[in-house]
C-alpha cells in the first residue's frame, strides 16, 4: 500500500464485473424482482453485451446466493420467506459483529471519522424523509463499518447479505423506522466506537439486528389475521 494521500492506479473493471455490478443493482433496487426470470437474449439486448460475459455474471450471481438455478427452466433471483430474513440478520450479526471487534483492536480513529461522514449522508436522507435515499444510506453505513475493520474476506460476505438484506425492506417498507429512530441508532454505533466502549458498542450491534427481525416479522403476523390473502 502507498503512503497516505499517494496517487494509485485506479482499478479496472471487467466486463464481466460491470455486469454484475449492474445485475446486483437490479436486484438491490427491486427492478429484478424476487422470484423473476432471467431471460438471456433480453438481458443481453438490454445491457449491450454478448451472451459469454452475462452467463458468467450471473454464475456470479448464483455463486453469491442472489440467483438460483432451476432445471430445465433457467436462473431466477432469490425469494425470502420469514427464516431467510431471521438468517439474514443473524448472520449480518455474526459479520459486523467481528467487524466491530477488529475495529476496536485496529483502527477506531479512522472507522470513526469514515463513519461519522456516512452518518452524515443518513441524517441528510432522514431530514428528507425520503426512504430509497434512507435505506442507501443505511446500507452505506454498514458497508463502510465492515470495512473499516480491514478484513477483506468479512466485506465480501457482507455485500451479498446486504443485497438481500434490501430485498427484505423493499417488499416491507412499511417495517422501517421512523427517520429520527433510524438516525439515532446509527449515532448510538458510531459514539460508542468513539468512546472506546466495546463492551456497549457490542450489545447495541446485537440489538440493531435482533430489533430488526423483530420489525420484519410484525407485518408477517398481522397479515395472518387480515390480509392473509395477500403477498
Amino acid at each position: 500500500m502507498g503512503r497516505l494521500g499517494e496517487l494509485e492506479p485506479v482499478p479496472r473493471k471487467s466486463t464481466v464485473e460491470i455486469v454484475s455490478d449492474e445485475l446486483r443493482s437490479a436486484i438491490l433496487y427491486g427492478s429484478l424482482e424476487p422470484g423473476a426470470q432471467l431471460g438471456e437474449a433480453e438481458l443481453a439486448a438490454r445491457l449491450g453485451i454478448s451472451r459469454g460475459p452475462l452467463r458468467e455474471a450471473m454464475q456470479r450471481l448464483v455463486q453469491e446466493g442472489l440467483l438460483h438455478s432451476e432445471p430445465h427452466r433457467g436462473l431466477f433471483v432469490i425469494t425470502l420467506d420469514e427464516s431467510d430474513v431471521e438468517d439474514v440478520y443473524l448472520t449480518r450479526l455474526a459479520i459486523e459483529r467481528g467487524a466491530c471487534e477488529l475495529i476496536m483492536a485496529r483502527n477506531r480513529g479512522e472507522a470513526v471519522v469514515r463513519l461519522t461522514e456516512a452518518l452524515d449522508a443518513l441524517v441528510e436522507a432522514a431530514r428528507a424523509r425520503d426512504r430509497v435515499a434512507m435505506s442507501d444510506a443505511d446500507q452505506e453505513f454498514h458497508q463502510v463499518l465492515v470495512s473499516a475493520s480491514g478484513s477483506a474476506r468479512l466485506e465480501r460476505m457482507a455485500q451479498t447479505l446486504l443485497v438481500e438484506t434490501r430485498m427484505c425492506l423493499n417488499a416491507l417498507q412499511d417495517t422501517y423506522p421512523e427517520p429520527e429512530e433510524l438516525v439515532e441508532e446509527h449515532r448510538r454505533l458510531v459514539d460508542a466506537i468513539a468512546d472506546g466502549e466495546e463492551e456497549r458498542l457490542l450489545r447495541l450491534i446485537e440489538e440493531h439486528m435482533t430489533d430488526s427481525i423483530v420489525r420484519l416479522r410484525e407485518p408477517a403476523g398481522e397479515a395472518s389475521g387480515e390480509g392473509a390473502g395477500e403477498d
